[in-house]
């Protein structure tokens, strides 16, 4: 994704841009830093998952006393967002959060943290390799759509819409980086110019930022919605978090 009004503009001065076809986001990294990502003694996201998977079984009343070992959380990530029973669209961290409260009867951790992030981590890499199997029928049908709507408005003071960048302009180098089609299945992911690990929605945060649009608070509704969005461009493209991006 893209951030900073230079590089917006210079989206807009790359002339005739055709849309090209969504492709897994490991394609888009260079060979050195896909190679890091695919190798756990060289991924420092890799930190995070230790720590969650520590969580996991820490306290009287862990994550593991009702889902067993974290390795039976196979799968699930691929699955997220997903609409609650109680027609609540809710993200993977938005779920661990519920357990945290509703389940466990402890304070949330709180989004951006590095528990919450530690255990996101650790639940999505259990999942890493699996290809995205979100549901977009029934209850998830609106939120599809208005993540839609998101994706393909025009935003902020340079006017540019999600597609613009990630869809016409895909594969173009832009500031020694490559424009990806901007899809959420590395998350969370160690960037390197955080240096530490982030959210994928610290990430749609940093793109507002950069068109000079509002920035919504993490976990916000339209968020969630262009995450479910992202997720349904994805489907059957495989899990990659923990994710390494430059």
């Amino acid at each position: 994704m893209i951030r900073g009004a230079a590089a917006a503009a210079a989206l807009l001065a790359c002339g005739m841009a055709v849309a090209a076809d969504v492709r897994p986001s490991r394609d888009f990294l260079s060979p050195e830093l896909r190679a890091q990502q695919d190798d756990p003694s060289r991924h420092p996201g890799w930190l995070w998952v230790e720590e969650g998977e520590a969580l996991w079984q820490r306290g009287t009343r862990s994550c593991q006393s009702c889902h067993g070992g974290i390795e039976s959380m196979a799968g699930v990530a691929a699955r997220y967002p997903a609409v609650a029973a109680d027609g609540v669209l809710l993200n993977l961290e938005g779920r661990i959060e519920r357990c945290r409260t509703q389940q466990q009867g402890e304070p949330a951790f709180g989004y951006e943290s590095e528990t919450l992030l530690s255990l996101t981590a650790a639940i999505a890499q259990r999942s890493r390799g699996l290809p995205v199997s979100v549901a977009t029928d029934g209850a998830a049908a609106s939120f599809r759509e208005r993540g839609r709507a998101f994706y393909e408005t025009r935003q902020g003071q340079l006017n540019l819409a999600c597609g613009q960048c990630h869809d016409d302009n895909a594969g173009r180098r832009l500031r020694g980086d490559v424009i990806s089609n901007g899809l959420g299945t590395g998350y969370p992911a160690y960037r390197l110019e955080w240096n530490t690990l982030g959210s994928l929605h610290r990430r749609l945060r940093a793109c507002s930022l950069g068109v000079r649009a509002e920035q919504l608070p993490l976990g916000s509704p339209d968020y969630l919605a262009l995450e479910l969005f992202l997720a349904s461009r994805a489907q059957g493209m495989p899990i990659e978090a923990p994710g390494l991006r430059r």
